[in-house]
């Protein structure tokens, strides 16, 4: 990997006061996801699209009022879940977000957020990349750690 490919890579880690099951609940149901959005990019999903597996697409709504399939390309169970985004009705544009899980006990999770552009080939969507920082990332890992923590 290149130095330039290793900026397309950005993460963010924290250690929520919550298990595993818990935190990977909120993570896979899109409905839920606008709430602890760092980007406040998400609007509103759907409710009963809850992910359970590989190659499953849910549908949210953006900011912008524009939709956006997301194709569900990893998926373990209360420890990793990944998905690509896509205009509605388009294949993804080459970008992922990655959510993983490590439980530390049994009420304490290290959970890492990734954003990984490196294989980005819609021009339109690099400036935007660009500015998905690991400062972003970590405002959602910040709200999603607020959700999960208060339940």
């Amino acid at each position: 990997m290149t130095a330039t490919e290793e900026t397309k890579v950005v993460s963010a880690t924290l250690e929520m006061a919550a298990p595993a099951p818990t935190i990977f609940e909120v993570i896979a149901d899109p409905s839920r996801q606008p709430a602890w959005d760092g980007n406040d990019n998400l609007a509103e999903a759907a409710p009963g699209q809850r992910v359970h597996g590989v190659g499953e697409i849910f549908r949210t709504r953006l900011t912008n009022d524009s939709i956006r399939d997301n194709l569900v390309v990893e998926f373990e169970e209360g420890r990793r879940i990944a998905w690509c985004p896509s205009n509605e009705g388009q294949p993804p544009a080459g970008h992922l977000w990655r959510w993983e899980l490590e439980q530390v006990d049994e009420s304490r999770t290290l959970v890492t957020h990734t954003y990984d552009w490196s294989q980005l080939h819609d021009a339109k969507r690099v400036e935007r990349a660009r500015s998905t920082t690991p400062d972003k990332l970590s405002a959602s890992l910040e709200k999603l750690a607020a959700t999960v923590e208060s339940v």
